[in-house]
């Protein structure tokens, strides 16, 4: 088996697994009601599979894949807090073992209100006007995508890609779209409910 076809399979076994700790630790069923105001019978706890070790150590690993595979050079990695945090942590940490390293950073949900009242942290971090992956743990309308981008656009960056570990696929990859952004995943729905 050459190299591309080892790391291929060893991508391939990293995604089942994730898929597998996904559906033990985030994946519920019942009546619950999503950031968006919706209501649902299932539920995906993504803070759940995220905060984990290993769920932790594979997202990372997979959207750092991700990233590494687009076709603009991505200057950093962020999202809103409190979600995205560990994505982007883990997401940080793999680029930085594979001697790849971008660094991470956090919007906030409202400025601090104190010191440099600011809504992203780590922008020392940043390269002045970088193209930006933008992470979420699981996307239903994008709303809250939608308010990251403007925050980080207005700072001067370009969102060049959207990662979410899981899209429930009720119409947020579409209203990005209208956006102009491609919303990319690395389970769909469908997939983490196919057997």
């Amino acid at each position: 088996m050459d190299f591309v076809a080892k790391k291929e399979n060893l991508i391939m076994n990293d995604r089942q697994r994730l898929k597998e700790i996904i559906l033990e630790k985030s994946f519920r069923k019942g009546k619950f009601k999503l950031t968006s105001g919706r209501e649902s019978d299932f539920y995906f706890d993504g803070k759940q599979t995220t905060l984990s070790a290993e769920g932790g150590y594979l997202c990372g690993k997979l959207i750092f894949e991700m990233i590494r595979n687009h076709s603009e050079k991505i200057g950093a990695v962020g999202g809103m807090t409190l979600g995205a945090d560990p994505l982007v942590t883990a997401s940080s940490i793999a680029s930085f073992l594979e001697n790849d390293p971008i660094p991470a950073f956090i919007v906030r949900k409202e400025s601090k209100g104190h010191g440099t009242d600011q809504y992203i942290e780590g922008q020392k971090n940043m390269p002045a006007g970088c193209s930006v992956t933008l992470l979420e743990d699981v996307v239903t309308t994008g709303g809250t995508l939608l308010k990251v981008i403007d925050r980080v656009e207005s700072q001067g960056y370009k969102v060049a890609q959207i990662i979410t570990v899981v899209d429930r696929q009720e119409g947020g990859a579409e209203i990005l779209e209208e956006k102009g952004f491609t919303l990319e995943s690395v389970f769909t729905r469908d997939e983490l409910m196919a057997g």
